[in-house]
């Protein structure tokens, strides 16, 4: 079976009802899944004890008081009771089309990483997992109110235990760390398996209160930056659009242009900045010719002149 592990947020207001709701549902997918949450935030051990899942409050922090996800993953794989392993972001609600297409990955190779798509859906309250119906509720209320996230935001990685024995010191909660996992995988030569076409995953939207500086101290703040540096640098930062394989009506294919995504993506990456290297290095023959964007604007409006425009 599985063992699915987070670090939650503090457990107050809608961040506390939100991350129950994944915990539950988490809970909800087979008896046999084993849950375990890392940090001591508030409300961690609480949630722990309703819940009736593993706690471990020792983890080692950044400065900032990040969690560290070295030190969280060395610890899955020293304890966790099932092969396959599941890092998920604590407000990630899963339905039982995950527990399929990890059936369906897992019975085709040993090694893999899966990956897929998220939606992000304005759930407000607590769920009803009392109701029989529940899924097929959230699923069509995230088909009208929300939408599907672009390739670059992973936040679920299914990986057969061992795939990540030995990672750098990234910082939870802020940015660039989920695409070095996805390019770790394809560096070792293990399958990724992107999903997004057969499970829906919703996340559920939150404000970004949990960071001093918000939303953008998560993305850009200085250990963003640092995750950044850890990853290597952009050419290590990958995302879904990597994968190699995809999940469509439960047949692994590969992914069409697969082979070609890092190649596209370092022209992306270089194009600019030949471009601009292009511009500043035949700066002064251009000007000499009179080639320069004053004298083409000019030209320009005189041209409308001249047609009576």
């Amino acid at each position: 079976m599985l063992t699915i592990f987070s670090t939650p947020k503090p457990f107050q207001g809608h961040i506390g009802v939100i991350q129950r709701n994944a915990i539950e549902s988490w809970l909800q997918l087979s008896p046999g899944i084993e849950v375990i949450l890392f940090g001591d935030d508030s409300g961690a051990a609480e949630a722990g004890r309703d819940f009736g899942i593993r706690h471990v409050k020792s983890i080692e922090l950044h400065p900032s008081g990040a969690p560290c996800l070295q030190s969280i993953f060395a610890q899955v794989q020293t304890f966790a009771r099932h092969e396959m392993a599941c890092y998920i972001n604590c407000d990630i609600v899963l339905m039982r089309d995950f527990l399929i297409a990890l059936q369906q990955v897992s019975s085709w190779r040993k090694r893999f990483l899966m990956v897929g798509r998220r939606w992000d859906t304005p759930v407000t309250r607590p769920l009803d997992f009392q109701d029989p119906d529940w899924e097929r509720r959230l699923r069509g209320f995230a088909m009208r109110s929300g939408k599907q996230q672009l390739p670059y935001a992973v936040d679920y990685f299914v990986f057969s235990r061992g795939l990540y024995a030995d990672m750098p010191p990234f910082a939870v909660g802020r940015t660039y760390w989920d695409h070095w996992m996805v390019w770790k995988a394809r560096y070792d030569g293990v399958p990724v398996v992107d999903v997004s076409a057969g499970v829906r995953a919703i996340h559920q939207n939150h404000d970004y209160s949990h960071h001093p500086a918000g939303r953008e101290g998560v993305s850009t703040g200085s250990e963003s930056r640092r995750n950044r540096a850890l990853a290597g640098g952009q050419l290590h930062l990958y995302t879904i659009e990597h994968a190699t394989h995809q999940l469509v009506d439960g047949r692994i294919e590969d992914k069409p242009g697969s082979w070609h995504v890092p190649m596209t993506f370092l022209l992306r990456l270089y194009s600019s900045q030949v471009w601009y290297w292009l511009l500043k290095s035949t700066f002064r023959f251009r000007h000499a010719l009179g080639l320069h964007r004053r004298s083409l604007v000019e030209l320009r409006h005189r041209v409308r002149s001249s047609l009576g425009e």
